[in-house]
């Protein structure tokens, strides 16, 4: 493993963990983490920007939205602690990219292979609708993250039309050709990028994943298609 590639990527999530740069953010996340939801009424809210989750030479990325009020935002990890995250890991663990099949606390010893999970906006927004100017401000880590993955990254998942809007441009500030115009999101969308394999589907909210939009199927398709793009076995080891 690339020791400099795990410090700038712990430095680059510690910084994220203390950004309060977005005032309606920062109100909201802690106040959602003082009222709690009395499901939880036990819990200690992590209550802060959530920083991505996984190996620091991961070949493949996916790319979500924001940490979910009583998610992430409780928990501290992303995409842990409510539905969306539970239909992620599942379909993660089917492709042989997880060590577990469920993702409940960050010390519940669930391991990622070869992928990592991060989002463009890392606070928890009202109503999961982050600003334009909110998810503008937010970029910059998105960039720092996808410049210190850059050795070893080859395929990108982007999970939804905001993830993709938000990602975009990241890729071109981090050095990725980019086409014009920019490629319009869909489910299965595949765009070639300099060597890094960029490909789309539809979030993973309990909106899609109820109505039946995106089904199990129709994700681990996605998420395998991508792990071979960016030569991972299962257990994310490369391939020879």
């Amino acid at each position: 493993m690339d020791t400099s590639g795990l410090a700038g990527l712990t430095a680059l999530d510690a910084r994220i963990a203390g950004c309060r740069a977005c005032p309606r953010l920062v109100a909201w996340r802690e106040e959602v983490a003082r009222t709690k939801r009395a499901a939880f009424a036990d819990w200690t809210y992590w209550g802060r920007p959530v920083p991505g989750f996984g190996p620091p030479d991961a070949r493949l990325l996916i790319v979500g939205l924001a940490p979910a009020a009583h998610g992430g935002n409780r928990t501290g990890r992303m995409f842990t602690g409510d539905r969306s995250g539970d239909v992620l890991y599942e379909a993660l663990y089917d492709v042989g990219l997880a060590s577990q099949p469920t993702s409940v606390s960050a010390d519940d010893g669930l391991e990622l292979y070869g992928v990592r999970v991060t989002a463009p906006v890392h606070c928890a927004p009202p109503a999961n609708r982050p600003t334009p100017e909110e998810r503008d401000t937010c970029r910059a880590w998105l960039v720092q993250e996808l410049n210190l993955l850059r050795p070893t990254l080859r395929a990108v998942v982007v999970l939804g039309g905001f993830g993709w809007q938000a990602a975009l441009p990241a890729f071109t500030e981090a050095g990725w050709s980019v086409p014009r115009p920019r490629p319009v999101f869909a489910h299965g969308t595949h765009v070639p990028l300099d060597g890094l394999e960029l490909f789309g589907c539809f979030h993973v909210s309990q909106r899609n994943t109820f109505t039946g939009r995106l089904t199990p199927t129709m994700l681990r398709d996605v998420l395998r298609t991508a792990a071979e793009a960016a030569g991972l076995t299962e257990q994310g080891l490369p391939r020879k």
